[in-house]
């Protein structure tokens, strides 16, 4: 296949990069419409709603509500059966992620102040929170891991899991990762209609106060439609990666590197920056002789094609410029040096510093979270993590000195801003008077 080739110096170069990484995010209205009616339904009927929606698209049938949840029985049952390098895999995976995200755990804290009064933040897990796992052929029990076990560090009481299972069908894989990270609560539940099922709650089904992880196009429009009655991680866009390379990794390496992303789906994103054109040569090469070995090399082929490119850059001072103004999921400095480079970055999901450092280690097992910002939104958003499933109040212990001295100064603003009541109430900490 031929890869799309810019280079940064010709004319127009702007308008095509930004051509190339602009992606129709425009909300799709048949589904929106479809999803609303399916919301409706199941906050006005409930439990009766989920079975006719179960049988409907998921093809199985059930007599009651609660033969959808499984039991914990169940979860390990899949765990104790699986093979043995598979079993040793995903509870190393699991065991990295748990140990980072354990440095990630938010703490309370006070200050006191002179006159005695007391300050602080008070930090508390979410009670409970909703995990979508997708189900038929998708296989994701690295997905369970990243998005149940940081809820679990936070302390969160209940983790329920959704996940379809067509025809019957069920995962052992998913179900193990489930119960090494904590789950306690599995309900077969699929599509829209599992996500209203956690927003709203039915007899059956507990309302959460967060729902995480990854779905259709239907489970994206559900999740930002029931936003505000519960709170989401995010609606995540098509996966990317942009490599910056200075010419010293070996080819291969990088274009299996950017097929890693690629074989996502025809709409991810792979991007490679370098100042040295022979070596993009090289690479393109790579990716002709590698590309027919791979199972899903149509799909790769289709997304290589239509928003993969190998761009030419002046130097490796423009590449980072240009990766900040990209802002990618996935960011690779495969470079021989790159600390000198790592501190231009500003604006990326996750960072792979080094040529050993390949962005499927991330996806698995390296710790770090998998669950990054897409199309540009990690210029102002961070991956998953603790802090995500835990919230923090703000402490106020005023002392009878501290009632004056702020109550003074509250009194004087809220008279300017015309709410008396607010002054009043101030005041009536320190002023006998009426």
């Amino acid at each position: 296949m031929k890869m799309r080739r810019l280079d940064s110096i010709e004319a127009g170069f702007d308008d095509e990069l930004a051509r190339l990484t602009a992606f129709d995010s425009a909300l799709d209205e048949s589904i929106e419409q479809v999803v609303r009616g399916i919301l409706r339904e199941v906050k006005a009927r409930g439990d009766q709603a989920l079975l006719d929606y179960t049988q409907r698209y998921d093809r199985l049938t059930v007599p009651h509500a609660a033969d959808l949840e499984m039991s914990t029985a169940d979860l390990h049952s899949a765990l104790n059966g699986l093979p043995q390098k598979q079993r040793l895999a995903l509870e190393k995976a699991a065991e990295r992620i748990r140990h980072f995200h354990e440095r990630q755990r938010l703490e309370s804290w006070t200050l006191t102040e002179p006159d005695g009064t007391q300050l602080g933040q008070v930090v508390t897990p979410l009670d409970r929170v909703g995990l979508y796992v997708p189900g038929g052929k998708a296989v994701y029990p690295s997905s369970v891991l990243m998005n149940a076990i940081p809820a679990s560090v936070a302390g969160v009481q209940e983790i329920i899991m959704v996940v379809p299972t067509p025809e019957g069908v069920r995962n052992e894989l998913v179900l193990a990762a489930a119960a090494l990270a904590g789950v306690k609560r599995v309900f077969t539940l699929g599509g829209a209609q599992a996500i209203a099922a956690l927003a709203y709650g039915t007899a059956t089904v507990p309302a959460v106060d967060k729902i995480v992880g990854p779905g259709n196009a239907y489970v994206a429009a559900a999740k930002r439609q029931v936003f505000g009655v519960v709170g989401i991680d995010m609606v995540a866009g098509p996966s990317e990666i942009l490599v910056l390379a200075d010419g010293t990794t070996p080819p291969d390496w990088v274009a299996m590197d950017m097929f890693s992303q690629a074989e996502h789906d025809e709409l991810a994103q792979s991007l490679l920056l370098c100042p040295d054109g022979s070596y993009l040569d090289a690479v393109e090469r790579s990716i002709e002789r590698l590309l027919p070995t791979l199972p899903r090399h149509e799909v790769i082929r289709q997304s290589l094609t239509h928003r993969g490119a190998l761009i030419k850059v002046r130097d490796m001072e423009e590449a980072c410029a240009l990766a900040n103004r990209i802002a990618p999921e996935h960011l690779e400095l495969s470079i021989a040096d790159p600390d000198p480079w790592l501190p231009r970055i500003r604006h990326a999901g996750a960072i792979f510093v080094g040529h050993y450092s390949s962005e499927a280690l991330g996806d698995y097992c390296a710790g770090p979270n998998h669950v990054l910002p897409t199309g540009r939104t990690a210029r102002f958003a961070s991956p998953l993590g603790v802090y995500d499933f835990q919230k923090r109040s703000s402490l106020l212990r005023v002392s009878e000195a501290g009632a004056r001295s702020l109550g003074e100064i509250a009194e004087t603003l809220a008279l300017q801003e015309g709410l008396t009541a607010h002054a009043r109430s101030a005041a009536y900490r320190f002023r006998t008077e009426g």
